[in-house]
């Protein structure tokens, strides 16, 4: 690597705090998988020994309202100023962001008050007089996919399980998808940028897995907020979908890795769509490829229960992974709740029908 290089590559190496983070929960997170959110506090806590703060009074960063032009910028700076303050007022100086909106929302909040110091004092002015707060700048404001590549190894070193092939030996093929609000709007802001993101590629490698690199690997996943949320346009949002499944068949993934809770609902729920309209799966079975999240993925490593990570929730069985890692589950259990109540069973799960 040349000296050009090596000075390109160091702008895309970030420092991450170790411990003593304010949570900042993400919306859809809550409302498509909600098991993740909660897993990762537990397994941060219990598991890793790290003091983070899960804080019932902050709200939503409106930042789906903003990227879709229902929330002009000067409320959302205001919004993300709010949450500072929480964070100021109860000691903390780490931001652990849950979603990938509010975090690239965050950083070009943060950004534009430092080009536009007039901006920030705007902010600074209508939260003190809407609310009578004032707030710190954060020394540090990571995605949770940060935080886990960073704590990746010790992780590792707690693993009940490993991303190998119980019964090859090999490792398993994970194909890494990076949602674009994480290094696309700020590439140095994300492990590796935009086009070398290395943050899920390291968990992957860490554990014993192997990364699969397609083609369309830094490809949009179809969400992208007017592509979905107008109706009349969601045929767009399905086929950058099918674009990346396209790519990624010929490599036989035995599952695909998120860190954005809208690429991990739609990969997931996007794969039943189109087995139901095309009759086709890419994964050479009816099932479909197995979508997780960076939170449930560490979740399975370190041995926690599926169902109680939520991965029922899942449009595409996880079955077929599990079984490939060895882990240890009763498929009795994957619709019943708390107290063993059963909750439902949709009348089939996967893609296609056997």
């Amino acid at each position: 690597m040349n000296n050009t290089a090596k000075r390109r590559w160091s702008t895309y190496q970030k420092g991450i705090a170790h411990n003593h983070f304010y949570f900042l929960r993400s919306c859809i997170r809550q409302n498509f998988f909600p098991g993740a959110e909660k897993v990762f506090l537990d397994f941060m806590i219990n598991k890793l020994g790290k003091n983070i703060l899960d804080d019932p009074h902050h709200t939503t960063c409106t930042g789906i309202g903003y990227h879709s032009g229902i929330v002009p910028f000067r409320t959302f700076q205001i919004m993300v100023a709010r949450q500072f303050s929480l964070m100021t007022e109860l000691g903390f100086k780490n931001a652990a962001v849950s979603c990938i909106t509010s975090f690239g929302g965050y950083n070009e909040v943060l950004e534009t008050w430092k080009s536009f110091p007039e901006e920030e004092a705007i902010a600074r002015e209508n939260l003190w007089k809407a609310t009578g707060r004032e707030f710190d700048i954060p020394e540090c404001v990571a995605h949770v996919c940060d935080i886990i590549f960073t704590l990746k190894e010790e992780i590792a070193n707690q693993a009940k399980y490993k991303l190998i092939h119980k019964q090859t030996g090999n490792p398993l093929k994970i194909v890494d998808h990076i949602g674009c609000h994480y290094a696309k709007i700020f590439p140095e802001k994300g492990m590796g940028g935009a086009e070398f993101s290395s943050v899920l590629t390291g968990m992957i490698k860490a554990w014993g897995g192997e990364t699969v690199d397609y083609p369309e690997r830094r490809h949009c996943c179809g969400f992208g907020f007017r592509q979905y949320f107008i109706k009349c346009n969601r045929g767009y949002s399905l086929s950058n979908s099918k674009k990346k499944f396209e790519s990624m068949e010929p490599f036989c993934p035995d599952a695909i890795l998120t860190n954005c809770p809208g690429c991990n609902m739609f990969l997931d729920r996007w794969q039943y769509v189109l087995a139901q309209t095309e009759g086709k799966t890419y994964s050479g079975d009816n099932n479909g490829i197995p979508v997780l999240s960076h939170e449930e993925l560490a979740a399975l490593v370190l041995g926690y229960d599926p169902w109680e990570i939520g991965l029922q929730w899942h449009q595409v069985n996880v079955e077929p992974l599990l079984d490939k890692m060895g882990v240890d589950y009763d498929p009795d259990a994957k619709y019943r709740g708390r107290n063993d109540e059963f909750f439902g069973q949709p009348a089939f799960s996967g893609c296609l029908i056997s």
